[in-house]
C-alpha cells in the first residue's frame, strides 16, 4: 500500500504548534511528570485514562504510585484500597481489580516485567489494541499506532480514513504512513483534538492544516 505524503506533512505542520511550547506533545496517558515514563507506570495510568479525562487519570495515578509505587507492591495490595485510591478515575471497582490482577500477573508470569509483544499484553485484564499501542509507542519506543476516539475521529474527518472501526483505522493508518512517524499520529493529532478541532466544534478558521481536511474545506470553502 502507497504511503500518503499528506500524512507526514500534516504531522509535521502540528509538531511545530505541539512541540513549541503553547500545547507540549503529550507523552502518556495523564502520566504526571513526577512518575517514570515506564513501561509499568504508562500502563497503568493508560488503564485509569479509560472512560474519563487526563486530569482524573492523573489524580488516581498519583494516588496510586504515591501508595504502591511498583509492580509488587500493588500485586500485593488490598484490592479494595486500590479501588478507593484510584476513584477519581470512574470506575474504580472494575479499574482497581483490573490494576491489581495485571500486577499479579506481571509478577507472577512476566518476571514482573511489561511483555512488549501487543498480543502478550492484550492478555492483561483492560488491555487492548489502544492500550497496548500506547505502552509501547510512548513508554518502550516502539513505533506504534495509538487510535482513541480523536485519532480514529479527525483521520475520518480529514478524509485519510474511511472507517468506522478504530482498529480499522490503526491499520488503515499503518498502512498509509511511514512506520518511524505512526507514534507521532497519536501525539499530535490527540492534541489537536483537544486545542483545535474540537468534537462538537472543530475551529476550522484557525486550523494550520485545513487545506489538508475535506471537512475543513468544505466549511470554510477552500477550493
Amino acid at each position: 500500500m502507497a504511503k500518503d505524503s499528506r500524512v507526514t506533512e500534516i504531522l509535521d505542520i502540528l509538531s511545530e504548534d505541539y512541540n513549541r511550547g503553547a500545547y507540549p506533545g503529550r507523552n502518556s496517558e495523564g502520566l504526571n511528570p513526577e512518575w517514570p515514563c515506564d513501561p509499568f507506570h504508562v500502563l497503568i495510568a493508560t488503564i485509569l485514562s479509560q472512560r474519563t479525562r487526563d486530569d482524573n487519570t492523573r489524580k488516581a495515578s498519583d494516588n496510586l504510585f504515591h501508595r504502591f509505587p511498583t509492580i509488587e507492591d500493588i500485586a500485593d495490595a488490598d484490592v479494595e484500597e486500590v479501588c478507593e485510591l484510584v476513584r477519581p478515575a470512574g470506575f474504580p471497582k472494575q479499574k482497581g481489580k483490573a490494576i491489581v490482577d495485571c500486577c499479579r500477573i506481571l509478577r507472577d508470569e512476566y518476571g514482573g516485567e511489561v511483555p512488549s509483544d501487543t498480543d502478550e499484553m492484550m492478555k492483561l485484564p483492560m488491555v487492548g489494541r489502544k492500550t497496548a499501542a500506547c505502552v509501547r509507542s510512548y513508554a518502550m519506543d516502539i513505533p506504534s499506532v495509538c487510535v482513541d476516539t480523536h485519532v480514529h475521529r479527525i483521520s475520518n474527518l480529514m478524509g485519510l480514513v474511511d472507517t468506522k472501526d478504530p482498529v480499522d483505522t490503526e491499520f488503515r493508518l499503518m498502512e498509509i504512513t511511514p512506520e518511524e512517524r505512526w507514534s507521532d499520529i497519536n501525539r499530535y493529532l490527540v492534541r489537536h483534538g483537544q486545542v483545535v478541532c474540537l468534537p462538537n466544534h472543530p475551529h476550522c478558521e484557525r486550523c494550520r492544516v485545513v487545506r489538508y481536511c475535506e471537512f475543513g474545506r468544505e466549511k470554510t470553502g477552500m477550493s
